[in-house]
This record gives C-alpha cells, sequence and structure tokens, in this order.
C-alpha cells in the first residue's frame, strides 16, 4: 500500500490540453492592439479582452508580451498576394498598377501602422526586426523583384537596372509617408511613386497625370501611358 502510495503521490497530473484553436483570434487581436497602442502601450490584458479569451489563456501559450507580438507579426498575411496568379499585362507600369487594389492598400495601411507600433522595441529585439521584415516588407518587395526582371528579360528596361534598390523604393516612401507624415498611402500616391520614381528610374517615361494637350496627343507614345525616355 504504501508503494502504491507513493506512486500516486509522485505521478505527475496531466493538465488541460491547450486549445490552439483561438491562436488566431489571439493573434489578429494583439496586432490591432498593437497598431492602436505601440508596444510599450500594449498589455496582455488590452490584448485578452479583444480577443474575449482569459489572461490565462494567452499566458498558457505566450510567456511574455514581446514572445505574442514576435508570433503575431510573423504570422501576418499577405493575403491579397498570390505569387503563382501575378498580374502579366506585359509592360512594367501594367504590372505595378494591377497590383493596386483597395484591399491592398487597406492592408498595407494597416502593416505600416503596426511596423510604427514595434518601433520602440525593433531596435532591442533583432528577431523582432528580421519577422516584421519578413511579414510586412518582404512580400512587396518581392512581387516588384518579380516584375522588374520580367521587363528586364522582355527587353523593357535595361539589365543594369539595380532591381533590389528599386524593389524597395515604394515600400519605402510609404513607410516615410506614414509614419514620417502622417498622411495616407492611397491610390493617388502609389501611382506617383511609379510614374515619378521607379519608371523613370528604369528609363521609362511615366503616364501623365495631366489631360492631354492637342500637342501631347498627336505625341502620344505608343504603349500604355509611357514609353522609353531618350
Amino acid at each position: 500500500m504504501a508503494a502504491m502510495t507513493l506512486v500516486d503521490a509522485t505521478t505527475p497530473k496531466l493538465g488541460r490540453k491547450r486549445d490552439l484553436t483561438r491562436d488566431p483570434e489571439i493573434l489578429d487581436a494583439t496586432l490591432e492592439v498593437l497598431a492602436e497602442t505601440g508596444y510599450d502601450g500594449m498589455t496582455i490584458d488590452m490584448v485578452a479582452a479583444r480577443a474575449k479569451a482569459g489572461k490565462a489563456t494567452v499566458y498558457r501559450r505566450w510567456a511574455s508580451k514581446g514572445e505574442l507580438v514576435i508570433d503575431a507579426v510573423a504570422c501576418m498575411k499577405s493575403a491579397d498576394i498570390d505569387f503563382n496568379k501575378l498580374p502579366d499585362t506585359g509592360t512594367l507600369r501594367g504590372d505595378l498598377v494591377a497590383m493596386i487594389k483597395p484591399h491592398s492598400i487597406e492592408d498595407g495601411a494597416k502593416k505600416l501602422k503596426v511596423m510604427a507600433g514595434l518601433v520602440s522595441l525593433m531596435t532591442r529585439q533583432p528577431e523582432l526586426a528580421d519577422a516584421a521584415r519578413a511579414a510586412i516588407v518582404g512580400p512587396r518587395v518581392k512581387v516588384n523583384s518579380i516584375f522588374l526582371r520580367r521587363a528586364i528579360e522582355r527587353g523593357e528596361i535595361p539589365a543594369d537596372v539595380d532591381v533590389e534598390l528599386l524593389s524597395h523604393v515604394g515600400g519605402a516612401m510609404a513607410t516615410h509617408r506614414t509614419l514620417m507624415l502622417g498622411l495616407p498611402v492611397d491610390r493617388e500616391f502609389v501611382l506617383s511613386i511609379i510614374d515619378g520614381v521607379i519608371l523613370p528610374a528604369c528609363g521609362l517615361r511615366g503616364a501623365a497625370t495631366a489631360p492631354p494637350t492637342k500637342a501631347t496627343t498627336t505625341e502620344r507614345p505608343s504603349g500604355p501611358g509611357y514609353t522609353r525616355r531618350g
């Protein structure tokens, strides 16, 4: 009997299985709170309340606020990007413009707000900076790189165009506009980057923003809104 009692007393009791079905809700709530308050102002209580979950439920899955935020950022989805079905219009401008969709603009704005909320933490936790780059910056950079390399392959732009640099330009300018100027990133702004920065850097002329005059109508370049400069 003593032996049986000893075994019973020392056998660990199994706890309740963790409910992983709540993870997406908690991670989405984390991103929402992070975008609204920033990392320093965010608390686990806020996240739990937003996700309609108990604080203990959150802590069973994530030991700290930092771990929760890293997971949430790493799981950010690029729902508007299907790399197997990217636009292929035959021109660089056509491809870039085809990616401007209301949902993609809203998604991009949300990600930039999340990035703004992470600024105070990114310098202290390099792994968070890596996760943010992969989730927020990486997908769009990859798309731009694909479009630019396509344009090089079909002879539309020179082979020595700096693909790496130009792939980051749009995102960098959108980040500056949102975080530093406090202005929205809308369709008009994205078009201005395409026509005023990216295409000229590739040796192409962007579409005119003003209505065509008689002179520009007779001298209109071939192609969808632009031609090679020079």
